[in-house]
């Protein structure tokens, strides 16, 4: 019975590994270790498995999960900056410094919105969902994921814009 388990899990997971880790990458960027937030959100959901209604979900079911053990371990600690250069390096994936920085800021940046709209600007660019697949994770209408994601970008735009006044200010002295 429990190989059966295993192997039916498996199944679910192999095809959404890269999405699901591209999601608690994204998620933890900064704060915490994406692994250790994978591991345990995969954890859950072995064993919560029976509570999926439909194998369809099983990637938005993830998500739940995830959100809610980085809410715990973030209730938990404080938030931890990057503690060496090999931690940072290590979450960016180009050798382009300047890309790399540029990464860093936008993260910080994300950092900053509502939960509900960096979760949402986070499935919807960098994850690549749809604004349905959204809605159906957040449990929410399609019209309340627009919203979200034009607020959480137009708030984007406002901060990258006081960090660029700001650079180009102290540029200037």
């Amino acid at each position: 019975m429990s190989k059966e388990r295993q192997n039916h899990f498996l199944q679910l997971y192999e095809p959404v590994h890269e999405r699901f880790e591209r999601f608690c990458r994204s998620r933890v960027y900064g704060e915490m270790d994406y692994q250790d937030v994978m591991n345990e959100s995969l954890l859950i959901a072995y064993d919560k498995l029976g509570s999926l209604r439909s194998e369809k979900a099983f990637l938005g079911f993830l998500f739940g999960i995830c959100v809610r053990v980085i809410s715990n371990l973030k209730q938990k600690k404080k938030p931890e900056n990057f503690k060496s250069v090999n931690q940072f390096n290590h979450l960016t994936s180009d050798d382009d410094p300047d890309l790399n920085m540029d990464i860093k800021l936008l993260y910080t940046l994300l950092n900053q919105l509502p939960e509900d709209q960096k979760e949402c600007v986070l499935l919807f660019e960098i994850v690549g969902f749809s604004l349905k697949e959204i809605a159906d994770i957040q449990s929410v209408s399609e019209g309340a994921i627009k919203q979200r994601l034009r607020r959480g970008r137009e708030k984007l735009t406002e901060l990258m814009h006081e960090v660029t006044c700001k650079n180009q200010t102290n540029y200037e002295k």
